[in-house]
């Protein structure tokens, strides 16, 4: 079992939010389970992180066992794409006047869905609405 994990729960995690305990517990429960692996696209965003930098990102994963994979190919690429695209029309036709806005999504967010669906086989994450929308089949813990 293959668990990716979202940029938001190491931001969590390292800023000792009041869901930083359960977001340790549940990287605890998946390591056991077999690989726990984040995207580059989390990687990167991790860098920017409140009081992180390059050492301290890599010394966590380094500890916790998670790995990244920065390789993505022309297939997650394509999903991206593909997804991003979904959510850009959804996007242009709620703007119509009267229509509620969708909130604006950035393109990091669907190379981490695109990542933890087509490499690994569930993803932990704080936006479970997000990848509900937007990735359906994504299992969500």
């Amino acid at each position: 079992m293959r668990t990716a994990v979202d940029t938001n729960v190491l931001s969590a995690i390292w800023g000792r939010e009041s869901n930083a305990h359960e977001m340790s517990r549940m990287l605890a429960e998946a390591r056991p389970t077999g690989s726990v692996v984040i995207s580059g696209a989390v990687f990167a965003e991790a860098l920017a992180c409140p009081n992180a930098n390059e050492a301290f990102v890599r010394r966590f994963l380094d500890q916790t066992g998670v790995v990244v994979d920065f390789e993505l190919g022309e297939e997650a690429w394509t999903e991206t794409g593909r997804r991003y695209t979904r959510y850009a029309d959804r996007r242009r036709r709620s703007s119509r006047p009267g229509a509620k806005p969708e909130t604006k999504r950035v393109l990091a967010d669907f190379i981490v869905g695109a990542h933890a669906l087509l490499r690994a086989d569930r993803m932990i994450t704080l936006d479970r609405g997000r990848y509900r929308r937007d990735f359906p089949e994504l299992t969500l813990i």
